[in-house]
């Protein structure tokens, strides 16, 4: 693979992302302490610990790259004709991605909850949903989502994309979603600018809801 600088990337150890989750044990024997975050995804890779290679990405990236990210999986996983619910998700997720605003925020959650968390589309859109804000409805309390729900999500997204359908095809799959992923990282698959495309219709975001804690997602 190509080493062109991750210029997302913050982290200038693998260590420093491994502290944000818990790597498998077989991941955690292939980790360096003087790795860079790409250094330690490659060997991820190259020894098949995919898993841990997408949770790694997933926690390395901001937020905003993240959701990104599971989008591109997502779309590619979800066939070219996909349900309306699903449509939905991955409109909300694409809107936040390119434009987070708390509306856009707030937007992705009903329609992650519609069509479930056992899909890459619905992880997609609760992951945009859980980067910020309150998990409760707006006339109630802040209640803050923990900093790594984001990342938690992305890696449902993504791990879901490549093992959902044809799962004997899954380490090519997750090879392709991890260039994807790392073609984010590098910034030559940028997240688009701002763009006014009206979300599908769904039910009212704003309307007050109790709060949504952490679902157990179905690839956990």
């Amino acid at each position: 693979m190509s080493q062109e600088a991750m210029v997302h990337v913050s982290a200038e150890r693998a260590t420093e992302v491994c502290a944000r989750f818990a790597p498998g044990e077989s991941a955690k024997g292939l980790l360096g302490e003087d790795q860079t975050p790409r250094q330690f995804l490659d060997v991820l890779i190259e020894n098949g610990e995919f898993h841990d290679a997408v949770r790694f990405l997933a926690y390395a990236l901001p937020k905003r790259e993240a959701v990104w990210w599971a989008c591109l999986c997502a779309r590619t996983a979800s066939g070219a004709n996909p349900p309306a619910p699903i449509l939905a998700a991955l409109h909300a997720a694409e809107v936040w991605a390119s434009d987070p605003s708390e509306e856009n925020r707030r937007a992705a959650m009903p329609v992650a909850e519609a069509v479930g968390f056992a899909t890459p589309a619905g992880c997609a859109a609760v992951s945009a949903f859980w980067s910020g804000g309150s998990l409760g409805p707006p006339n109630v309390p802040v209640i803050p989502p923990d900093e790594t729900l984001t990342a938690h999500g992305v890696s449902g997204s993504v791990i879901l994309s490549a093992v959902m359908v044809e799962p004997e095809k899954a380490p090519e799959k997750f090879r392709v979603f991890l260039s994807q992923g790392i073609g984010v990282a590098e910034g030559v698959r940028p997240v688009p600018p701002p763009r006014s495309l009206p979300l599908p219709p769904t039910t009212d975001p704003t309307a007050s809801r109790q709060p949504t804690p952490r679902p157990r997602l179905d690839w956990e």
